[in-house]
């Protein structure tokens, strides 16, 4: 599992002309499952994602949590962050998990976040043509890897 994070000022996300979610201050996460995520890659980023310090505190530095600062949460479902671009130059998807598996760990994403959260989380739609626009608060943007979790 795999996700971008950033932290944002706002952040939307449109289909066919529909805003689908929206914050304000808070987390917009693009996210994309593979095949072998299973539960736990998802409790541990989900957890990670809630407590990262990456919120200014009253000295501008960064200490603050999302739960800290009460902020929200934009999910938005990307396959493409598992893009394999090793060989020639189109990208190749096929460690991307199937759609059966990859809705179901994003539903579950979804739950485990408000959740911790306390609160409902914004989301796009999954599979569709989403128009995602933002203000990126920094900019502070911060990859995980749940395949890699020894480097975060």
């Amino acid at each position: 599992m795999r996700a971008v994070i950033q932290r944002v000022s706002y952040a939307k996300c449109v289909v066919d002309e529909i805003i689908t979610g929206e914050i304000n201050k808070g987390l917009l996460i693009f996210l994309g499952v593979e095949e072998e995520d299973e539960i736990d890659d998802l409790q541990w980023l989900a957890k990670k994602i809630v407590n990262l310090r990456i919120f200014g505190d009253e000295e501008d530095l960064m200490n603050k949590s999302l739960l800290n600062v009460e902020g929200s949460i934009l999910l938005i479902s990307q396959f493409t962050l598992m893009a394999a671009t090793k060989k020639g130059n189109r990208p190749s998807f096929i460690r991307a998990a199937k759609p059966a598996t990859a809705i179901l760990l994003y539903e579950k994403m979804v739950l485990e976040l408000e959740t911790l959260l306390g609160s409902k989380i914004a989301t796009g739609i999954f599979g569709a043509d989403m128009k995602v626009e933002l203000l990126n608060d920094g900019p502070v943007t911060i990859i995980m890897n749940t395949k890699d979790k020894d480097n975060f």
